[in-house]
């Protein structure tokens, strides 16, 4: 009996020992849970010069998926070199840029991270001898995809116009065909500088609501501008004047 009762002995030692694994699978799994995901884009203490004078200075700024980040600010304070920073066309003077953890002025990194990115800029780079619907799918070609310009078209309601000149559509028109572009290209990542200029109230709506469907998907916005337009529970960063407001004749009426 006795040298029965010893022989149990061992197997409750592995029942403890495999208990106390468990435990610390299920701690370790609880502590991972409570981690907050690294950002998509991280702007870390980011300085950017123009022509031998600061534009932006420690910026500081995290976005995840589904995020929207709203750039605000007076004329010359920085909004388009923000965006052209991020597109890579130009480099910060200090601090860094991160993608997934990894530094966009690294050509090898860069190299990937340009074809996550989609450009809306008030040059619209409509190529006035295509038609509407050879403008759209041009750039699907480019990107090695098809079947999207037409549909992309006519949500934006230039369906009716897709086999004429582009030089015939009014300056809400273009705008809406490079919204156009948006759709059918289909990137992750928007940068989109002053999208709603020359847009009429129903394209606005339409910009608000691709906007929203594109953060459903996951996908990220950063709109610069002057405008309204409604994006819901988006971050707002407001950047400062560069140079103090020299009093006008409206001032000295006050």
């Amino acid at each position: 009996m006795e040298s029965g009762d010893s022989g149990r002995l061992p197997f409750s030692s592995k029942d403890s020992v495999r208990k106390r694994k468990n435990r610390k699978q299920k701690e370790t799994m609880s502590l991972s849970s409570l981690r907050k995901p690294l950002p998509k884009l991280l702007l870390n203490n980011v300085s950017c010069m123009r022509n031998a004078q600061m534009v932006l200075r420690n910026i500081n700024v995290s976005v995840h998926d589904g995020t929207a980040l709203v750039l605000t600010g007076a004329n010359g304070a920085g909004k388009s070199t923000f965006l052209r920073m991020l597109a890579g066309f130009s480099k910060p003077s200090a601090g860094e840029i991160l993608w997934n953890g990894h530094d966009i002025t690294d050509s090898g990194v860069f190299q990937q991270y340009k074809l996550q990115l989609n450009w809306l800029s008030l040059k619209d780079a409509i190529k006035e001898r295509l038609t509407v619907l050879e403008n759209v799918q041009w750039f699907e070609v480019l990107e090695g995809k098809s079947g999207k310009a037409k549909p992309a078209l006519e949500f934006m309601g230039l369906g009716r116009l897709a086999n004429e000149k582009s030089r015939m559509l009014s300056m809400g028109q273009r705008k809406r065909l490079q919204l156009a572009r948006l759709l059918a290209i289909d990137r992750p990542i928007w940068l989109l500088d002053e999208p709603s200029v020359a847009l009429d109230t129903e394209g606005v709506k339409l910009l608000e609501y691709i906007i929203a469907e594109h953060r459903k998907k996951g996908g990220i916005v950063f709109v610069a501008t002057h405008l309204p337009i409604e994006i819901e529970d988006a971050m707002i960063l407001r950047l400062p004047q560069r140079f103090p407001r020299r009093k006008t004749m409206v001032d000295l009426l006050d």
